[in-house]
């Protein structure tokens, strides 16, 4: 890293954090809304020539700084300017479960977040990392909001400020559903069990001073600011769609 990477990093425990949560926002989107292309842009095998078959380099799964999220071949300098995410994600997804591949990159995935977040902060004093590493295990993991393994524990209600409050949503067999239904519902070890509720755009906890919306397709909960729907707005919505649901239904 030269010294104008140096001093362009981010130096102070807000500062990391705040890098960290961006790219894990990036890898979370990459890995649930644009999981479809971005399975594809894993695929073992690129191009097929005649029988022949021409096979991608190993590539990584970036997060950025700005959110965004990329699949790319990993840095060309030596040594990187930052650690690299885990190498050749493309082939370790031949022959693997859908599902099982996408848990292994997000295991991958947080590895290389605390990775980044602790280089950053390498200059940080005891109590600095410590407390940088407080703020980081706060948050769910890239793995348990991939897997849904993160379950709900404090449900937003009719004080959350959801537009489908005092009301219940019914399925297209006319069976009504509560609001909202434990994202772990379907794994039997935490049936028992009760975590958080989880916005699916960003993976944050859900906390009743925040504005929620439900998805009345997926009936996945979202905070307001990050599917940009305000409190008002909501109450003109007759059925809420989320950005991924919306685009599935327009292909």
């Amino acid at each position: 890293m030269d010294m104008a990477s140096i001093s362009s990093s981010p130096r102070t425990v807000e500062e990391i954090f705040k890098d960290y949560s961006a790219r894990r926002t990036g890898l979370i989107r990459a890995l649930t809304y644009d999981v479809d292309e971005f399975y594809g842009l894993c695929d073992p095998v690129n191009v097929k020539v005649f029988e022949f078959c021409i096979e991608k380099e190993n590539l990584c799964l970036y997060g950025h700084a700005n959110e965004s999220w990329e699949v790319a071949l990993p840095a060309e300098e030596v040594p990187p300017e930052l650690p690299e995410p885990a190498l050749g994600i493309n082939f370790a997804r031949d022959g693997m479960n859908r599902r099982d591949w996408l848990s292994l990159v997000a295991v991958h995935s947080d590895s290389w977040l605390l990775s980044v977040a602790f280089y950053l902060g390498a200059r940080l004093n005891r109590n600095e990392r410590k407390r940088l590493f407080s703020l980081i295990n706060d948050l769910p993991t890239v793995f348990e909001v991939v897997s849904e393994r993160k379950a709900v524990k404090d449900k937003p209600s009719a004080d959350s400020g959801s537009k489908s409050r005092n009301s219940t949503k019914r399925s297209s067999d006319g069976q009504a559903k509560g609001n909202p239904r434990p994202e772990a519902e379907s794994y039997e070890e935490d049936d028992d069990e009760h975590g958080e509720a989880l916005c699916g755009s960003c993976g944050g906890n859900y906390s009743a001073d925040e504005f929620w919306i439900c998805c009345d397709i997926c009936e996945r909960w979202f905070h307001g600011k990050c599917v940009k729907i305000t409190p008002a707005k909501a109450e003109s919505i007759k059925q809420y769609k989320c950005p991924s649901c919306s685009m599935k239904r327009g292909k």
